[in-house]
């Protein structure tokens, strides 16, 4: 018979890791789907928004691939283009994709209901309230601009542009978790909102 020791931590709670689209704006996750279906609409492949929202949680680059990976995304791709799409497509939708976000992103920026509430709890309990996102810097300093004037603002935050993109969101917990400077991750809640555990 095999054996696994583990050491498991039984302190407090000391941080919470919250994702932003949908889970503390954006109530529906509505900024990035409504882009993602225009962006794929401009070269002639429409997509439904919950296609749209399939992949969320990523570095919005690593999130158009995976949407030109779908089964029938790429089967309607290659239908009217001749060709499977390539990182050459992706990198040119994703250079459509960031001004039509930047242009709407603040018409998205209504704090999902309970969010200031739940934070206030955390902080009540002495927890540091960190935040993990897709978007990239550039996108996160207009929202957290946005946040700011409803009340909400993370003691840090994290994009996918300065982590690994590829990644997901498990990675950018750790690094929203290493940036509040709570050395031990057993301690850390699990993220709310788009975690993709690897």
């Amino acid at each position: 018979m095999d054996f696994v020791f583990r050491r498991s931590y039984r302190g407090p709670l000391k941080a919470v890791i919250l994702d932003w689209a949908g889970t503390t704006v954006d109530y529906g996750c509505f900024a990035p789907a409504v882009v993602f279906v225009e962006v794929f609409k401009r070269k002639d492949v429409p997509i439904s928004i919950e296609q749209a929202r399939i992949p969320m949680g990523t570095h919005k680059q690593v999130h158009i691939r995976e949407i030109l990976q779908l089964e029938d995304v790429a089967a309607r791709w290659e239908e009217f283009h001749g060709r499977k799409p390539s990182e050459d497509d992706v990198e040119a939708m994703f250079k459509d994709f960031v001004p039509l976000q930047l242009q709407c992103l603040a018409d998205y920026a209504d704090l999902v209901p309970g969010t200031l509430e739940a934070v206030a709890r955390f902080r009540e309990r002495g927890l540091k309230v960190g935040s993990w996102t897709g978007y990239t810097r550039e996108m996160m300093e207009l929202l957290l601009e946005q946040a700011r004037k409803r009340g909400y603002e993370p003691d840090e935050c994290v994009c996918a542009s300065e982590d690994d993109p590829g990644r997901g969101g498990a990675r950018g917990t750790l690094q929203a978790h290493r940036v509040l400077r709570d050395r031990d991750s057993r301690a850390l809640r699990s993220r709310v909102g788009h975690l993709r555990v690897e």
